[in-house]
């Protein structure tokens, strides 16, 4: 529904965010605590899955020890998280066999035991069951609810392959697949309890009949491998979308497919995941208590899911207040029923996902709000480029020989970085280009579309901007071809703009082009400036740069792109802002802690930009800055 106008209720709750901070800072802790609450999960999933399936083993073998289940759970686990790196693609033709024998064997097992043990547990399909059961029982009924609820955790595991794979697709899957094993497998179990009382903390093995135990066996070991792949890939979706929203300290993002977008591998993430799964495992040594953990976590998430799509359906699909609320009410009074009866497993392991999911969110909140308060600086302290352009072509200092790249995040005005370093060193390159980096969501983007670029001021000025575009499959600045590419798309940029030049002198037009200051009225700068893009200026502006620069003279200027070409053999020199945060000594406690302490340790220990950038060492100069928050 994009393009649609706005309803007044999504135009009265986008306002009411806008207005009131607080609010609006307090949805960002309210999403957090979800997906770090998602990012417990894909810590408890793998521990229980491979926990619970490989205890089975103990039904055939009595004997066995715990503490060998749990190693062989450990071993499992080691290799799953090891094989991370090869990417979902090189073993997924795996996946849909192994979850397609699984289900089918859970059915089949579910109606042989329906039909040996109790063929009217069929009656139980009927809801009145629920109430007569919730109404009988009472108070312990309720407190059964955090039990009950492990009976729908782990379905929702299909959904968190979205990023692999169409709602259609996963749609028709669960309608005509999952959700008919998953009934049937039930009804089976509660079958077989139903004359073996005293078979419920083992029922789902017990319950398998005897020729067919090791295969299921091995079939069960396996999907709960293939369920635990599936959220721990989601768990590096949800990171990356967090680095992508700063909510996440850097960290290296490798993608494993040139074909789907969601398919990717974090080796920080991963192993870390890896070591919090094993510490769950041999800490609790028990699937009952990890279930606990296991059930408040992934009911948790269901809750804000449902709250934040409420929000979707206002703001986003622009429907009536009475369907959201509808909604919220309806899904929002189950999950908060689970919730609550979850709750009070918080001492029995529950509080495992909720200290995770704090450390988490004060993690990611604090990086999210220094990050913030940099972008905040920068955009407060950058140059203005008049200002630049007032000090002349030499821009009031010494220009040396060679191409100065300053990176920077900012499309409009001159990073603070380099008004720092010019205010220190008052030198600099003969050519200057202000790079911006970024990334779009296709796997490559080919060289004669990877390089806009833009003048930035009169000719003699030298001075460039430059958008780069990365695919997510595409290496930045490989070895230093990156270097020759973008010269030789500079010399290009200028030849088309004196080729137009020419042709617009020949038939009388003005020259003026490919001049801009980048801080027009919109505050926005053009990401391609090419001859006659409607780039334009005032009558004013255009007449005092021709007159300061005789921009028709060219006979008495150098020729531009051999300029170009001599300052490239002269050298590259890359420029990146080091900024450094400190509190002010106004602030309180905790914000020193925050930023002084916490913000630091992430900055210092997460990947530095001139790694993410690929920068050869040999020619980086880095500029220290520090801002107060």
């Amino acid at each position: 529904m994009e393009g649609e106008s706005d309803t007044w209720e999504s135009s009265m709750l986008k306002a009411f965010f806008e207005k009131h901070p607080k609010f609006r800072n307090g949805l960002l802790i309210f999403v957090l605590f979800g997906t770090c609450m998602a990012i417990g999960d894909g810590v408890l999933t793998p521990a229980i899955s491979v926990l619970s399936a490989v205890s089975g083993i103990r039904v055939k073998i009595s004997e066995l020890h715990e503490n060998y289940v749990v190693m062989i759970s450990c071993v499992i686990l080691v290799g799953l998280f090891s094989l991370q790196h090869h990417g979902t693609h090189r073993v997924a033709f795996m996946f849909a066999p192994i979850v397609t024998a699984w289900l089918l064997c859970i059915s089949g097992i579910g109606i042989y035991n329906i039909f040996r043990w109790n063929p009217s547990i069929f009656r139980a399909l009927s809801p009145l069951y629920m109430f007569r059961f919730l109404r009988s029982t009472g108070l312990e009924g309720w407190v059964s609810l955090g039990g009950i609820v492990l009976c729908i955790t782990g379905a929702e595991t299909m959904f968190a392959d979205l990023g692999h794979f169409s709602p259609f697709s996963i749609k028709i899957a669960f309608t005509f697949l999952v959700y008919p094993c998953l009934v049937l497998a039930y009804m089976g179990e509660a079958a077989f309890l139903s004359k073996h009382h005293e078979d419920i903390q083992r029922s789902f093995y017990k319950a398998i009949p005897e020729p067919v135990f090791w295969p299921v066996f091995i079939v069960a070991t396996c999907a709960s491998v293939v369920g635990s792949q599936a959220v721990i890939s989601a768990t590096f979706s949800m990171v990356s979308q967090c680095c992508a929203l700063s909510c996440f300290p850097r960290v290296k993002i490798i993608h494993t497919s040139s074909q789907i977008y969601g398919q990717i591998y974090i080796p920080e993430v991963n192993w870390m995941l890896m070591c919090l799964c094993l510490s769950v495992m041999i800490g609790l040594r028990d699937s009952n208590m990890i279930g606990h953990a296991y059930g408040l976590s992934v009911t948790t998430v269901m809750f804000v899911t449902t709250c934040l799509m409420s929000l979707v359906i206002i703001i986003v699909w622009k429907q009536n207040i009475s369907i959201s609320l509808t909604f919220l009410v309806f899904f929002g009074s189950i999950e908060l029923l689970y919730i609550s009866a979850s709750l009070i497993k918080v001492s029995e392991g529950g509080w495992i996902p909720l200290v995770l999911s704090l450390i988490f969110m004060g993690i990611m909140y604090v990086w999210n709000y220094g990050t913030l308060k940099k972008h905040e600086f920068d955009m407060e302290n950058r140059v203005s480029v008049k200002r630049i352009l007032a000090s002349g072509p030499s821009l009031g200092m010494v220009r040396v020989p060679g191409i100065g790249l300053i990176y920077t995040n900012l499309v409009t005005g001159v990073p603070a970085v380099f008004g720092h370093f010019v205010t220190n060193l008052p030198a600099f390159h003969q050519v200057l280009v202000f790079v911006c980096i970024k990334s779009v969501q296709v796997p490559h983007v080919c060289q004669g579309e990877r390089f806009l670029i833009s003048r930035i001021g009169p000719k003699e000025y030298s001075m460039f901007r430059c958008i780069v575009r990365y695919g997510y499959k595409d290496l930045q600045q490989e070895n230093y071809d990156f270097e020759n590419r973008l010269v030789s798309t500079i010399i290009e940029y200028v030849e088309t703009e004196r080729e137009e030049c020419a042709l617009r002198s020949e038939i009388g037009s003005s020259c003026e082009f490919g001049i801009s200051s980048g801080e027009n009225s919109n505050n926005r700068f053009p990401l391609f400036v090419y001859p006659n893009d409607g780039n334009t200026q005032s009558s004013s502006d255009i007449q005092a740069m021709e007159t300061e620069r005789g921009f028709l003279k060219n006979s008495v200027l150098r020729d531009e792109s051999l300029e170009i070409m001599e300052a490239k053999e002269s050298g590259v020199a890359y420029i990146l802002g080091h900024s450094c945060a400190k509190a002010k000594i106004s602030s309180s406690l905790i914000k020193k802690f925050a930023i002084n302490i916490v913000y630091a340790f992430l900055s210092k220990n997460c990947r530095d930009p001139d790694v993410v950038l690929n920068v050869p060492h040999t020619s980086l100069l880095e500029v220290g800055m520090i801002y107060y928050v």
